[in-house]
């Protein structure tokens, strides 16, 4: 009882503080492109706008992010606050998301603006919806009583793969978004490096370097979390109570 919990994997907890280091940079860098270049945030104001990208590379990429890492990090605490914890992240990344497309919806209502032409609100719509129907679906499946332990077994590849698309498909997302904006703002000056330009373009290498590096945490096979020995018993009797199976597989 008294033995220290065991280390992390070589490598693993360094990686995980380079992304975090990314993810506040790439935060900060938001905050400077939207301060310096964009006139800052305001939600009553014709600053509407500028809450959009801002919660979505909050909401969407930082804390999606964290959301996925959650289990590499957190190794060796108990399945169900893992699991309690992976829903939380991804639930507050969702409610801050919502509050951009508000934002946008309701800056572009205000300036006549149209609505859900471009490639990236397109994008951006699906990456939303299916988000917050993973989300719902890995409530149902995980976290609340009821599914089976083979429904369980054959959705979780699903979640998994999904989650990582989702993943891959939000920073596409803010990327158009970037490109989107300063075609708008800037673009008779864009071809000039001019300093905005070029820290809008920092933000996007930003992006693809937390995506990578969260990405590769996630898809070391020798970085995943191991079951512990009393949550591999309860899956057994878990199984048992819900197949009619003995744990060795015989009826």
């Amino acid at each position: 009882d008294g033995a220290p919990p065991p280390a992390s994997p070589a490598g693993l907890s360094a990686y995980v503080a380079v992304s975090q280091l990314l993810g506040l940079t790439l935060l900060a860098t938001t905050g400077a492109w939207l301060g310096r270049y964009q006139g800052g945030v305001a939600w009553h104001s014709p600053l509407q706008f500028n809450v959009h990208p801002l919660c979505m590379v909050l909401g969407m990429v930082f804390l999606q992010g964290d959301a996925l890492l959650v289990y590499r990090v957190f190794r060796h605490e108990a399945k169900r606050s893992t699991k309690a914890l992976h829903a939380l992240l991804h639930g507050l990344a969702l409610v801050i998301a919502l509050v951009g497309i508000v934002a946008v919806f309701e800056s572009h209502r205000t300036k006549g603006t149209p609505d859900m032409y471009s490639l990236h609100s397109w994008c951006g719509m699906a990456a939303f919806v299916l988000y917050l129907l993973q989300w719902l679906l890995g409530c149902g499946f995980f976290l609340l009583p009821g599914a089976s332990f083979s429904l369980r077994s054959r959705y979780k590849p699903q979640h998994v793969f999904f989650g990582i698309a989702l993943f891959a498909l939000s920073i596409a997302t803010c990327l158009l978004g970037i490109t989107e904006m300063l075609l708008f703002n800037i673009r008779d000056s864009y071809s000039h490096f001019v300093p905005e330009g070029v820290l809008a373009n920092t933000l996007g290498l930003l992006l693809l370097a937390f995506g990578l590096v969260v990405g590769y945490v996630l898809t070391r096979d020798d970085w995943k979390r191991p079951p512990l020995a009393e949550e591999l018993a309860l899956s057994m009797d878990f199984k048992t109570l819900t197949e009619g199976e003995s744990p060795s597989g015989s009826s």
